[in-house]
């Protein structure tokens, strides 16, 4: 999936996507680097690839309020873990939709460049 930001807007992607949802920056390809932008995976204990995110420099940017890309975690004890973390890092953290996906909770946040991204736990 890809999320986009601002010319220069790498470092608060690393910290969004990487210091609070836990993910791993990966290097670009070689002919990509020079573009701009930062990409992540997450990884499972085996080191299989369950997810990757590329940050790609827009401009002119606007942030994506609506559209977004969702990350599954394991249970509602690292949601909220996850929600703490983004709080504790500056982060706005939206849960008044926290009990409204059946099967499922969840939490909205706001990447440093304004971008939506939902994060859900299986319900207990």
């Amino acid at each position: 999936m890809q999320v986009a930001c601002p010319p220069g807007g790498e470092d608060g992607a690393r910290r969004f996507y990487g210091d609070g949802l836990g993910l791993t920056e990966v290097a670009k390809p070689e002919a990509l680097a020079g573009r701009g932008g930062v990409w992540f995976r997450s990884y499972d204990a085996e080191g299989v690839v369950l997810a990757e995110l590329h940050v790609g420099v827009e401009e002119p940017f606007a942030p994506a309020r609506k559209a977004h890309p969702a990350f599954v975690l394991a249970d509602a004890a690292e949601l909220e873990a996850t929600g703490w973390r983004l709080e504790a890092l500056g982060y706005e953290v939206d849960l008044g939709e926290r009990h409204t996906f059946p099967g499922f909770e969840r939490l909205h946040a706001y990447d440093g460049a304004g971008n939506r991204v939902e994060v859900l736990s299986p319900q207990a």
